[in-house]
C-alpha cells in the first residue's frame, strides 16, 4: 500500500519546513500551525482542502483512538442531537451515571467526576487531594510533587504542575504548592517530601516529555512513599488512558493503584470530555458546592462517551492495542536498526517514540509532503499514535515511510 498527496509533485522533494501562524487570521496565534487544513477523516485516514490524503499517525494527540468518524460514535451522538444537548448538572444526567459505572467496573476507581478536558481533570484531581487533606484529615497539607518534563495541562495550576519551564513563561506570578523532581530519583522525592505534602502526581508515560516509561520498581516505591507520609497518589492518565498502552488504563500494567486518576482525550472520540476518577474515601472530599462545571458531563457528551467506552470494552481493543503497539515497535527498531542518527524506540501499546540524536522538525513536514502525519514528543523525538484500529499494513507502509524520510534526512545533513 501506498499514501499519496499531491504535494510530492509541486515540491519536489523540497518540503516546507517552515511552521506559520495564519496571515490576517482573526485567531490569537497562540498555536504555531503547519500549512495543512485537514477537513476530513475516515479510519486511520486524513484528508486536506485541496483533496490530498494522508496516513495519520497522530489521532489529534491520542484523541481519535477508534480513528476518524468511527460509526458507532458517530451514530450515537446523532441520535443524542435530536433529544436532548444540554440541561445542568443541577439535574441527574443518566448518561453520567451510565459512563461512571463503565468506568468504574473496569478499574479500581469507585467515583467519576467528568469536565471537559484533561487539564480540568488534573485541576480537579489537585482540588480533590487538597481538599481531602484539610477538609477530611483535617491537615495543613497543600503540596503537590511531581516530576521534570511531565506535562499535565495548561491552567495556572496545571502549567504550574508541569515539570516544563518553557510553559510557564510569562504567566507570573505561578500558584503556590508545587515541587518537581527528576524523574525514577527516590533520593530527590523523599527530600521533597514535607508536612506539607498532599499528594504526587505523575504520568506513567511522559509523553510530551519524550516517551519515558515509568519503572514499575520506582513507582511501587512512589506507591510505598504515600503509604508512609500519608500522602494521596494522582496519576495523570489524559494520554496513556482509553486502551492506548495496551490495557484500558495504562496503571493496571502495574500492581499499585492510584487513589486519583485522570482521563481525557480518547475518552470521547474527538468530542471534548474530561474524567477525574478516585477512591470512593474520597467522596467526603468533594460534597454538593466544593467543585462543578456547566458543560462537563453533559447528555451530548456522555453520548460519545458511552458509545467510545462500550466499543473499547467490547471489542477488546487494548488487546488489539498491545499487539499492535508490539508489532510496530519490533518493526522499527528493525528496520531503523544501523542509523546512527536514530538512538532508540521506546514506548508501550501504541505510544511509540523514536529517539533521534538531533531536531527533527524537517522530518514531521517532510513526512507531510508524502502524506504522513506524526508528531514530535521533544525537539529530538519522534511520536507515533496511530488509532487503536491501526492494520498491520498501515504499520509497514508507516514504517518503510520513516525510515526513507529518516535516511534522507541524514543524506541531506551529512
Amino acid at each position: 500500500m501506498t499514501v499519496t498527496n499531491q504535494s510530492q509533485q509541486t515540491q519536489a522533494g523540497a518540503p516546507d519546513t517552515q511552521v506559520t501562524n495564519e496571515t490576517g487570521s482573526s485567531l490569537f496565534p497562540t498555536y504555531a500551525r503547519y500549512p495543512l487544513s485537514l477537513i476530513k477523516g475516515k479510519g486511520s485516514y486524513l484528508w486536506d482542502d485541496k483533496g490530498n490524503k494522508y496516513l495519520d499517525f497522530v489521532s489529534g494527540l491520542a484523541v481519535t483512538n477508534l480513528g476518524h468518524a468511527p460509526d458507532k460514535i458517530v451514530n450515537k451522538v446523532k441520535e443524542q442531537l435530536d433529544e436532548l444537548w444540554h440541561v445542568s448538572n443541577l439535574f441527574t444526567i443518566p448518561g453520567q451515571e451510565q459512563a461512571a459505572k463503565l468506568l468504574t467496573a473496569n478499574t479500581c476507581a469507585d467515583a467519576v467526576f467528568f469536565c471537559n478536558s484533561g487539564a480540568e481533570a488534573n485541576e480537579a484531581a489537585i482540588k480533590l487531594a487538597r481538599r481531602y487533606q484539610q477538609k477530611v484529615l483535617g491537615k495543613g497539607k497543600f503540596e503537590i510533587i511531581t516530576f521534570k518534563q511531565s506535562f499535565h495541562g495548561r491552567t495556572l495550576a496545571t502549567l504550574t504542575a508541569t515539570g516544563q519551564d518553557k510553559v510557564k513563561e510569562g504567566f507570573l506570578p505561578l500558584p503556590e504548592g508545587f515541587v518537581h523532581v527528576p524523574l525514577h530519583d527516590i533520593p530527590a522525592l523523599e527530600a521533597a517530601i514535607t508536612p506539607h505534602t498532599a499528594a504526587i502526581m505523575l504520568e506513567l508515560i511522559l509523553a510530551e516529555g519524550g516517551i519515558h516509561v515509568v519503572d514499575p520498581e520506582f513507582l511501587r516505591k512512589v506507591k510505598a512513599l504515600c503509604e508512609e507520609h500519608g500522602l494521596l497518589l494522582i496519576m495523570d492518565e489524559v494520554q496513556t488512558g482509553m486502551g492506548r498502552t495496551g490495557k484500558l488504563f495504562a496503571h493496571q500494567h502495574y500492581d499499585v493503584e492510584p487513589d486519583i486518576f485522570t482521563s481525557a482525550k480518547g475518552i470521547g472520540s474527538g468530542f471534548p470530555v474530561g474524567a477525574m476518577l478516585g477512591k470512593g474515601y474520597l467522596r467526603d472530599a468533594f460534597t454538593p458546592g466544593s467543585h462543578a462545571t456547566t458543560f462537563g458531563g453533559t447528555p451530548l457528551a456522555m453520548a460519545a462517551v458511552n458509545a467510545t467506552i462500550e466499543t473499547i470494552i467490547e471489542e477488546e481493543l487494548p488487546k488489539r492495542a498491545q499487539q499492535m503497539g508490539d508489532y510496530l515497535i519490533e518493526s522499527l527498531r528493525k528496520e531503523l536498526e544501523g542509523i546512527s542518527f536514530v538512538t532508540e524506540v521506546r514506548g508501550r501499546g501504541l505510544i511509540v517514540g523514536i529517539a533521534c540524536k538531533g531536531p527533527v522538525g524537517d522530518i514531521i513536514t517532510a513526512g507531510q509532503n508524502r502524506g504522513f502525519l506524526f508528531v514530535n514528543a521533544g525537539p529530538e523525538v519522534i511520536r507515533f499514535l496511530p488509532n487503536l484500529y491501526v492494520t498491520t499494513e498501515e504499520i509497514d507502509t508507516a514504517v518503510a515511510l520513516i525510515k526513507t524520510l529518516i535516511e534522507e534526512h541524514v543524506a541531506a545533513n551529512a
